[in-house]
């Protein structure tokens, strides 16, 4: 899970694992994969930066690298 930031102000966690999509149409909009939407503060650096910190907690970046998904600088 990773803390966004609601237009409101609020914060929220939401679980990246279901992410399917994020754009940047100028406002961050997160599609999950059941489809639901969340539009939120964050910019593109902020959202991937978190997301990268997530996969690297879990170990999955470790696992994407073995695969060759990643660039070794990652």
């Amino acid at each position: 899970m990773i803390t966004l930031t609601k237009l409101n102000g609020q914060p929220f966690l939401l679980n990246v694992l279901l992410f399917e999509r994020v754009e940047f149409l100028p406002d961050s909009t997160i599609t999950l994969t059941n489809g639901h939407k969340y539009i939120v503060k964050e910019s593109q650096k902020e959202i991937e930066a978190k997301i990268m910190t997530f996969y690297k907690e879990i170990g999955l970046t470790s696992s994407m690298n073995k695969l060759g998904v990643l660039d070794e600088d990652e």
